[in-house]
């Protein structure tokens, strides 16, 4: 199928339409459900893990354009989820799979989009789409098809003004405050697994459920970990309650400067002095406690293939994105915390990605707290960054055995000369394009 101009397209109701707010239209043809579907329009890099993708809650509310081109050879199974349910709110392929090959299939991809009223489209140019997105920012859309095109009064085809009258009317990303929609209404607890199966667990961790991907809990579990799973609600006294010897804050979809309450448990959390670990919104939640501000990425990160140096040892990581906000911090130094006054100590940007200087970590000095923005859980890869569950696993047997937070997170000493140093800036200032 070919893109045209809003002004002169022409489709039927057995196309499926993808219309862009700033009045870009593609005419394909129907993938999953039938339909309507509105959403911030984003792109994943993956090649792989279109399961993975699909079933992560920090996609919620957003539509997800695969940039390979042909998505669906492995079907998909009862193993590889990351939650219950399909949370993207729409889905864009150039060439899907017509037929299953993988032994562990039950379903294609097609029909778990179907069961999940998940409504897609095929057969577009997404390269092209790609390369708007990236020179424009990523922005609201709605994907239309069957009934969905047509006026219900007159029977007649809807035109274009109509279908993006109807994005217009749908929420912005930036301002949605969406964690508690997708977050667990339940605690729930993840044993001990794998060598640590059956025996009784080395510590306790309090997961605060976001949008937590079900691998997160899992990578704790594997190390010997009980893990709570708790609802985004919980309290400082119910996490007191369960006696653990670390916080743990997940990913998560939304404006993390919607996140207020959060913020405020976190600050809890490490006044209390709970050794703290944090991912991706998570990340961002310890940002704005430590008194960082956060912003809106122009088209942000998604995908498995973003280099991400580690500044306090140099190396360089491939690792797993799912993110449209970043925290606005100094890079390359050692500075108070902003908040009253550097109530928390000394923190520094610990990660940054080398395709935009993004901040990608935070470590504190002085107390017993660190985040990432990106995904170690990693399922389906890359698995570069699984030694931040060990340094985890590590900052609270120190703290069990008291000894100093430094004996577990290291900080590098920054300086024109080092290797690990990048000039200090910030969101403001860096010349990068997707700021």
């Amino acid at each position: 199928m070919s893109q045209q101009a809003a002004t002169t397209a022409q489709y039927s109701k057995d196309d499926a339409v993808l219309l862009l707010e700033d009045g870009q239209l593609y005419i394909g043809e129907p993938y999953g459900a039938s339909g309507s579907t509105f959403g911030e329009i984003v792109f994943a890099t993956a090649m792989t893990g279109y399961q993975e993708t699909i079933t992560d809650p920090s996609y919620d509310r957003q539509i997800v354009v695969q940039t390979f081109p042909h998505i669906g050879d492995t079907g998909v199974n009862d193993e590889d989820p990351e939650s219950k349910r399909v949370w993207v709110a729409g889905y864009v392929v150039r060439q899907p799979s017509p037929n299953v090959s993988n032994w562990r299939a039950n379903d294609s991809l097609d029909d778990e989009l179907k069961g999940d009223s998940v409504v897609g489209i095929s057969g577009i140019d997404t390269r092209k789409l790609v390369r708007h997105l990236r020179q424009s920012g990523v922005m609201r859309a709605g994907i239309f098809s069957g009934n969905a095109l047509v006026d219900e009064t007159s029977g007649e085809l809807k035109s274009v003004d109509v279908l993006l009258d109807e994005v217009l009317a749908s929420p912005k990303m930036q301002g949605a405050r969406l964690y508690d929609h997708v977050s667990t209404k339940e605690t729930y607890t993840v044993e001990p697994c794998g060598d640590f199966a059956g025996k009784e667990p080395l510590f306790t961790v309090a997961a605060v459920d976001l949008g937590i991907k079900g691998m997160t809990p899992h990578r704790l579990s594997e190390r010997g970990c009980r893990v709570h799973v708790v609802p985004s609600t919980v309290t400082f006294e119910q996490i007191k309650a369960l006696n653990p010897d670390g916080v743990f804050f997940s990913n998560g979809p939304g404006d993390p400067e919607e996140a207020a309450p959060e913020v405020d448990l976190l600050r809890q959390v490490l006044d209390a002095g709970y050794p703290f670990f944090g991912i991706c919104f998570g990340n961002q939640l310890f940002g704005r406690a430590l008194g960082f501000d956060t912003y809106k990425l122009k088209f942000g990160h998604h995908g498995v293939n973003q280099p991400v140096r580690d500044m306090t040892t140099g190396k360089v990581e491939i690792t797993a994105h799912n993110h449209g906000f970043a925290v606005d911090a100094p890079i390359g130094k050692i500075v108070e915390s902003p908040y009253e006054n550097g109530k928390y100590g000394r923190v520094f940007v610990s990660h940054i990605d080398l395709n935009d200087d993004v901040v990608e970590g935070l470590q504190c000095v002085d107390i017993p707290a660190f985040s990432v923005q990106y995904h170690p859980e990693a399922a389906a890869g890359p698995h570069d960054a699984a030694y931040l569950f060990d340094r985890f696993v590590s900052l609270m047997r120190a703290r069990k055995a008291g000894e100093p937070v430094s004996s577990v997170l290291t900080a590098p000493t920054f300086s024109s000369s080092s290797n690990t140093t990048v000039n200090s800036q910030s969101a403001d200032s860096a010349d990068k394009e997707n700021k």
